[in-house]
Formats: C-alpha cells, structure tokens, sequence
C-alpha cells in the first residue's frame, strides 16, 4: 500500500488543526489537495466575490508549491460554487488565466447551498513531477 504524506503550504492555516485535516496528501504520484477557499488572513470569507476567487487560488497555489508542484500538474478539478450561473464569468475569468493552454484539466463544477460562509472552493488532483 502507498504510504501517504501530508502536505502543509508554509504558514499552515489554523482550520487544518481546528478540523482535523490535511492540506493536501501524498500518495505515490498523486497529489490530493483539500478544498481551498478564499479566506482572508484571519481564515474568514473574503467578501468580494472576485477577490475570494483569486484568494482560492492562491491557496491552492501555495499547496502546490509546498508539494513542488505547479498548476501544469494539476489533471483533476472539483470547484462548488453557490450562485453557479451568477459566478461563472468570475470564475471563468480567473481559469482561463491561470489555464490559458491545452491540454486542460479535467473540470466538475458542482452547485451548493453551503459553504461555511464561502461562495467558491476548490479542490484539485495533481501529479507529482519526477524527481531528477
């Protein structure tokens, strides 16, 4: 069985210990993040929904740097949005940027009523690159 890793972004939020999970896990090849949400430094929702998209990212951003991964590494994307057909142009602006050429990740966006104060949150599946 593959031994699994947890992986912790420098300055490791609070809510990990608070709730009892992981930043992401390392099993193998595969890197598995947690959904990443769009907090302010204080770990509450940032209330602009554009700016709270951005946060997510680079939440999620600095998860895969602590893994030594990038976003090319990324193959997998759940996102859940609680206003979907309101926040899909943010959203998409902000993928398209971070995603700008083929080959995509796969994507699955799912519509919520709830998201701990959150509108948006992202989790994700990332290959881990070879070590050289």
């Amino acid at each position: 069985m593959t031994q699994r890793e947890a992986i912790f972004p420098a300055g490791k939020h609070e809510i990990y210990e608070a709730y009892g999970y992981s930043a992401a896990i390392r099993a193998g090849e595969l890197l598995f993040i947690s959904g990443q949400v769009g907090s302010r430094s204080d770990g509450s929702p940032e209330p602009d929904f554009g700016r709270q998209v951005e946060l997510a990212f680079d939440n999620l951003r600095a998860t895969l740097e602590a893994a030594g991964c990038s976003f090319d590494d990324i193959v997998d994307v759940t996102t859940f949005h609680t206003d979907p057909e309101n926040q899909f142009e943010t959203v998409m602006a902000v993928k398209n940027r971070i995603f700008s050429a083929p080959p995509y990740p796969n994507w699955t966006a799912v519509g919520v009523n709830w998201l701990a104060g959150f509108d948006f949150e992202i989790k994700v599946i990332a290959r881990i690159p070879a070590q050289v």
